[in-house]
């Protein structure tokens, strides 16, 4: 879906999530543990949220929700996130946009 892949290129890490989700909220902390404010879009509040689900999965999401771009590419669903953060792989995807401390 076109709006997927807009939103992903024009924001440096962006997360598909729904409100309710506490592994969209994990993630979310994640990131800004690690100096990064990912663009969150709640796909639950969003009147194509269904559309935007099925792309998601369709893009290769194992699970419509968390679903992580970094640099508008997709990285995956919380499994993803996870082995690359656990592997030390994460924190070089993310350098480009940490905030200066």
């Amino acid at each position: 879906m076109d709006k997927v892949t807009r939103l992903a290129s024009e924001n440096g890490v962006m997360i598909f999530s729904k409100s309710t989700c506490c592994l969209c909220y994990a993630v979310n902390i994640l990131f800004q543990e690690l100096s990064v404010t990912p663009v969150v879009h709640e796909i639950d509040q969003d009147p194509e949220g269904r559309e935007i689900e099925r792309a998601l999965l369709r893009m290769g999401c194992n699970a419509p929700v968390p679903a992580v771009f970094i640099g508008g590419k997709l990285v995956g669903s919380t499994n993803e996130v996870m082995s690359l953060h656990l592997s030390g792989s994460l924190i070089p995807l993310l350098k480009p946009y940490q905030a200066q401390s």
